[in-house]
């Protein structure tokens, strides 16, 4: 059978929140192409909402891909390290797509809508190629693969007070919708994709609404976050939250030269799949072999954090290098996510990161640097 491709309009370099985001005093950078709330009032403000009660986020920037078609399933797992087949309906998994090396082309959500329905959400930097890349790769099966970035805004409602905030909105038992799962809802009368998905460390969901009713949407969830303490978050904080979290960000922790063995990632990677995703050979020999250098975090003292970039050195020998890095905001110390020699990686390790001449003592730690009480 012949892939049917088809695409929305071109992505906008504004959210369809941009007005809302401007009125309420944000602070904008460009990310991947697009004007992002970088933070509304303070970072650190911010982030703590996030932890003790709640934030709301604008994450229309992400790729929404939709796969339809008899043989969507088989399709996703050509193109997929995962094995989307066999996902329940109303399940969602965190996958990547890899390229010929084994290389990560870009770390996916993909969601089961139905028996014949998926919903893959790719980082905003990576749409084309992903869309490029499932594309190709389901060409031999019946499915239609659409690029509906354009027609979805993306808000999250992130934090211990999100079942509070949401519950009243949405026509959905959020007590019955569990971690990496999905449902059909109405809130307030607009029909939308609700997940209990994130990227920060806590409870909370992830709204898909279409594009014209973005603002109606923001409006609701932002109201409501208010009566329970929360705020409107911006990217600094998501970054602070996410890295705390020891969640990977594209670009930093995972990139093309990186495997998902050395990140940590290996459990998302199904090697036994027959046909398998372009790639899966290189992964079965990279899975046979130790990697050179694995993903760590790193903890630190004082009041400077390592940037990414920054080198790790070991007796003034650089022995890895950073990839994100910040004081952390919930724990007062800094923290770091690095790619060190494999046989410096055990927690409790000593190692120092050469910060403009100067080497700040860091100590290997177990990811993450926070974890939520459930």
């Amino acid at each position: 059978m012949n892939t049917q491709v088809s695409s929305a309009t071109v992505s906008p370099t504004s959210t369809p929140l941009a007005d809302v985001h401007a009125a309420l005093g944000a602070s904008f950078t460009d990310f991947a192409g697009w004007q992002m709330p970088l933070r509304y009032a303070s970072d650190l403000a911010e982030h703590k909402a996030v932890r003790e009660r709640a934030g709301v986020f604008d994450l229309s920037h992400m790729g929404e891909i939709r796969v339809t078609g008899p043989e969507a399933g088989a399709a996703l797992d050509a193109a997929l390290v995962g094995r989307a087949s066999t996902m329940p309906i109303g399940r969602a998994a965190y996958g990547m797509l890899v390229d010929h090396e084994g290389g990560i082309v870009d770390d996916l959500v993909t969601y089961r809508l139905g028996e014949q329905e998926f919903l893959v959400v790719a980082n905003a930097a990576n749409v084309e190629p992903v869309v490029v890349a499932i594309a190709d790769r389901c060409r031999p099966f019946d499915v239609h693969v659409a690029d509906e970035t354009a027609r979805w805004a993306l808000v999250a409602v992130q934090g211990p007070a999100s079942v509070a905030i949401l519950g009243p909105l949405v026509d959905v038992d959020l007590d019955a919708l569990g971690y990496y799962r999905s449902a059909s809802a109405t809130l307030r009368d607009v029909p939308v994709l609700l997940a209990r998905t994130g990227y920060t460390g806590e409870d909370g969901f992830e709204v898909f609404a279409p594009v014209e009713h973005a603002v109606t949407v923001w409006d609701a969830l932002l109201s409501a976050a208010r009566e329970h303490g929360g705020v409107p978050a911006g990217l600094a904080c998501r970054d602070t939250l996410r890295l705390e979290a020891g969640m990977p960000l594209y670009g930093h922790e995972l990139t093309r030269e990186t495997s998902p063995f050395a990140a940590g990632l290996g459990r998302v990677v199904k090697l036994d799949k027959d046909p398998g995703p372009v790639g899966l050979e290189a992964l079965r020999r990279l899975a046979e072999v130790a990697p050179a250098r694995v993903l760590v975090g790193l903890k630190g003292s004082g009041r400077r954090a390592p940037r990414a970039g920054y080198a790790v050195v070991s007796d003034g020998n650089p022995v890895g290098e950073v990839t994100s890095g910040a004081l952390s905001p919930t724990l007062g110390y800094p923290v770091a996510m690095a790619y060190v020699d494999a046989a410096l990686s055990a927690p409790g390790t000593a190692l120092a990161v050469d910060v403009r001449g100067s080497e700040l003592p860091v100590e290997v730690v177990a990811l993450p640097f926070y974890r939520r009480e459930r």
